[in-house]
């Protein structure tokens, strides 16, 4: 394994990050194809074992239960110390006044409740999961910096927002001497790559680490056009986040011929696109078969020609951001 800065932080993390979201109760109602406790141990221990030391979850994951499997896994096959254990905060947790959203009373109780579920004093990294436009930048920003003053967070990190957002939240910061963003989690593909416009030169210039979810575009990059899988027949986010596009079949038919000319899958060719962008920290791996991890790792050690790199980007075409709060969407004409 690989390890780098999170952005200009301190924080030295894993150069894959191990997504927890495939980790919980489906029972929750969360999703049909999360793998359970007994299920995702293996995952867990050949994460352990490849170095994967950062570990990404959130509250909202299978109504909490994501967390409470990766706090038992942390003690189990790691120690706390050895684990960059990152959560989240924003989406629905109850219908209470602090039950979702980024106001400060969100904020106080919900990551209250993650430690409690994760069984550990502080997280490493605390995301907001999106953009709250009901709640002034202020608010959210000093909330945060007082649970990092208060030992409950050691970094924060924002996700899936336009860029005059994130420049908003991080100036605000900067204006009343408050905690700054160090990550920001965004969609980030072959099949989806609109972050290159404004969101990564913003990151670049802010010294902020791009932490890539769904960097297999839900496992569309990893299969030749066509074939189905549970989570692609199961998942709903799954039609809202990847629109079918022509030149989508061009993307997956060029990783597919450049995987092949290699001799390596599809999904570590994939993934050894996204490691090419300079301000890329960390690519968000939702495994939920040992084969995942290996592939994601094994893409550590290709370096794509330039002309392998041309045939995977020629064919994209420009699209409409998806994965993000309904607010930054354009108004229905």
């Amino acid at each position: 394994m690989k390890y780098t800065r999170l952005g200009t932080s301190g924080l030295v993390v894993s150069r894959l990050a191990l997504g927890c979201m495939t980790f919980g109760d489906t029972a929750s109602g969360f999703s049909k194809w999360a793998l359970s406790e007994e299920e995702s141990e293996p995952i867990f221990r050949q994460a352990v074992e490849l170095g994967i030391t950062f570990w990404d979850t959130a509250n909202a994951y299978s109504y909490g239960t994501s967390e409470e499997i990766v706090g038992r896994a942390v003690r189990k096959y790691s120690r706390r110390e050895d684990i960059v254990l990152a959560t989240k905060l924003f989406y629905p947790m109850h219908s209470g006044p602090g039950g979702s959203g980024t106001s400060r009373k969100a904020i106080m109780e919900q990551i209250d409740a993650s430690l409690t579920r994760l069984g550990t004093d502080y997280v490493d990294l605390y995301q907001i999961h999106r953009l709250d436009y009901d709640t002034p930048a202020e608010e959210t920003m000093e909330a945060l910096h007082d649970i990092v003053k208060a030992g409950k967070v050691r970094y924060i990190g924002a996700s899936s927002m336009l860029a005059w957002a994130f420049a908003k939240l991080q100036y605000t910061a900067d204006l009343h001497g408050w905690t700054r963003f160090v990550s920001m989690q965004d969609q980030y593909n072959l099949l989806m790559r609109e972050e290159e416009r404004e969101m990564f030169g913003l990151l670049a210039d802010q010294g902020v680490g791009s932490l890539p979810w769904s960097p297999l575009a839900r496992g569309r990059l990893t299969r030749p056009w066509g074939e189905e899988t549970r989570r692609s027949e199961t998942d709903p986010a799954y039609g809202r986040l990847f629109v079918e596009e022509e030149s989508n079949r061009k993307i997956i038919g060029a990783v597919q011929s450049v995987a092949q000319a290699r001799g390596v899958s599809m999904a570590t060719i994939a993934l050894a696109w996204v490691l090419t962008n300079p301000v890329v920290s960390a690519p968000i791996i939702g495994a939920s078969k040992p084969r995942h991890l290996s592939d994601a790792a094994a893409a550590l050690d290709i370096t794509l020609t330039d002309k392998e790199i041309t045939t995977l980007e020629e064919h994209y075409t420009p699209r409409l951001a998806t994965g993000m709060s309904a607010a930054d969407r354009p108004p229905a004409r």
